[in-house]
């Protein structure tokens, strides 16, 4: 399968132009099966004055669009996040949308980001690991700070998860982090990860960039630098069981350490 990573800066207090960026990034992904889009993209992360004015529902102007374009490239989307409006609350929230542009999960950020960040004081926190079955594989979602939970990981493990699909806006200066924690994710669960980081300036902070896609044994595949651009590979889900069965890690849990672990794992 093809994959496409959109490293995406912010057009600050212009999201109609940041969204008629990600489309254009988008359509230069022809053939692709899977493209991901970053973390609050439309708005930028450090935006946080503009979270509630940004703010949509999950049937929303933006949600929409992206469904339509997902139809009509015939591609898998991960949306990246959105500050979304639900009743009286707001949540960062990302979907996957199907080549056939319907909705297959969602997921809230569980993890929120409070160090030097507004995030925990505006957003409401998600509750529930996401994990979807695509003709791909089982696609695990999850956003930013959440890498820095292995347990989330696992979880999705327990899910089934052979592939890890991460949006963020990850900050210099912790550029060793993002990259360390992307490639342990994918080692430790011997999962495929595929992650879209934003670039640029945005309220005064810098974005580290990165995106990569990196194999079940750690290895980046493909990668970027902190500048905008795709980073697009081909990979083959099968690698993962391949993987697991060469060098059978996970193999070696225990059940009174893990106890989400399904029997007879």
């Amino acid at each position: 399968m093809k994959v496409a990573a959109l490293q995406l800066s912010v057009k600050e207090n212009d999201p109609d132009a940041t969204v008629d960026q990600a489309e254009k990034a988008i359509r230069s992904c022809p053939g692709a099966d899977l493209v991901i889009l970053p973390e609050i993209w439309p708005t930028g992360f450090m935006s946080f004055d503009r979270y509630e004015v940004d703010a949509q529902p999950l049937d929303g102007p933006l949600v929409t669009r992206l469904r339509a374009l997902a139809k009509e490239m015939k591609v898998m989307l991960h949306t990246g996040s959105f500050v979304e409006k639900d009743g009286g609350r707001l949540y960062n929230t990302s979907a996957l949308v199907s080549a056939d542009g319907e909705i297959l999960g969602v997921y809230r950020k569980i993890h929120l980001f409070g160090f030097q960040s507004r995030e925990t004081q505006i957003l409401t926190p998600g509750d529930t690991p996401v994990v979807v079955k695509t003709p791909f594989g089982n696609l695990g979602m999850a956003t930013c700070f959440d890498l820095r939970f292995p347990e989330l990981f696992r979880a999705m493990v327990d899910q089934g998860a052979d592939m890890f699909l991460v949006c963020s806006a990850w900050p210099y200066p912790r550029l060793p982090a993002w990259i360390m924690l992307n490639r342990v994710r994918a080692l430790e669960n011997q999962c495929h990860l595929i992650c879209a980081n934003s670039c640029g300036l945005n309220n005064g902070s810098q974005f580290v960039g990165h995106s990569m896609v990196v194999d079940p044994w750690g290895t980046i595949l493909a990668g970027a630098g902190d500048g905008e651009a795709i980073v697009s590979t081909r990979i083959d889900p099968a690698v993962t069981q391949a993987a697991r069965d060469t060098f059978p890690g996970l193999a070696g849990r225990k059940p009174f350490l893990n106890p989400g672990m399904p029997p007879g794992t």
